[in-house]
């Protein structure tokens, strides 16, 4: 009877405890929203699963929630107080971007969202929360022309001609937003993870010109990074054959530091295989930066190659 006690005691204690974790209130101020506001919702909501939105500007009210997102005039990562509109703002990064509410919340439950991975949650700001921040703080400087994702966030709310309500269309936004947040988050997992399968296979090449990958990963920005020498990466393709692609001078360079050779351009079966002696040759693109062959060992001849030609 004493375990059975303690059990269901323990039981109830835990159940207290979830009940008090994901019962959480939590405020934004209500009328258009912006993408801040919106990817903030969407982050706290992989914490706390279940919790009570109030969209509003009542103090009484935003003084009584949990967690106050975007409203209120006050920072205080203590007390879940994230707002940046109040006098002084409330910081900036290294890099001069000032925080909005969404930077706040990744400060504090960045690492979290990410399981405990500081260099995913790194990667997440860097690649979209510093961003979002940058726009609604109208710092833009260095930001990406074009279409935005904070735009386009803001698209959700109704127009004039629209008899939507607004705290529908937030939640439709929430939503969108939530999918984009977690695709972001998988990518900087796969990126990190990414890192230290190709800088083992750069420390492991024979010749550091040419970096062979066991299997695809996403290598430029480790490459440009760790290997001054390399001038072509090899992996395998989705389909089965393998590929060589010179490694561009700079990421997002159309350049490259050494691209295929020129008599390769544009060709494919036959035309390739008859120029390159490999049987098994498959193409190269026009653009020389990029070519493939059924086998391996064939495209590391083409790798060979590639290397020596003048």
């Amino acid at each position: 009877m004493q375990n059975k006690h303690a059990a269901s005691t323990s039981y109830y204690f835990f159940l207290t405890w979830y009940e008090q974790m994901n019962d959480k209130t939590i405020a934004t101020h209500n009328g258009n929203f912006h993408a801040d506001d919106v990817f903030s919702v969407a982050a706290i909501e992989i914490i706390f699963p279940s919790f009570k939105l109030i969209r509003t500007r009542d103090s009484e009210l935003i003084d009584k929630a949990d967690i106050v997102i975007d409203v209120g005039g006050e920072y205080d990562p203590e007390s879940d107080r994230f707002d940046h509109h109040q006098r002084g703002g409330a910081g900036e990064r290294e890099n001069g971007i000032p925080y909005s509410s969404f930077g706040l919340i990744w400060q504090k439950y960045g690492v979290e969202i990410c399981q405990g991975n500081q260099d995913v949650a790194n990667a997440v700001d860097a690649g979209l929360v510093s961003t979002i921040d940058a726009i609604d703080c109208g710092h833009v400087e260095g930001v990406v022309q074009g279409i935005s994702l904070s735009q386009t966030i803001g698209m959700f709310n109704p127009t004039w001609q629209e008899d939507s309500h607004c705290d529908d269309c937030f939640d439709e936004a929430v939503a969108f937003a939530s999918r984009i947040l977690t695709r972001f988050i998988a990518a900087a997992s796969g990126g990190v993870n990414a890192k230290e399968i190709v800088a083992k296979a750069i420390e492991n090449s024979e010749d550091p010109r040419v970096v062979v990958l066991e299997q695809y990963t996403p290598w430029k920005k480790t490459v440009l990074s760790l290997s001054e020498e390399a001038l072509y990466v090899v992996y395998p393709s989705q389909t089965g054959e393998w590929r060589i692609q010179a490694v561009p001078a700079e990421l997002g360079s159309f350049e490259d530091r050494k691209s295929l050779p020129k008599a390769w351009a544009g060709l494919s079966g036959e035309g390739l295989q008859e120029v390159t002696g490999i049987d098994d040759a498959m193409f190269c693109h026009n653009g020389l930066f990029i070519a493939g062959a059924e086998s391996f060992e064939s495209t590391m001849k083409m790798a060979a190659i590639a290397v020596e030609k003048q």
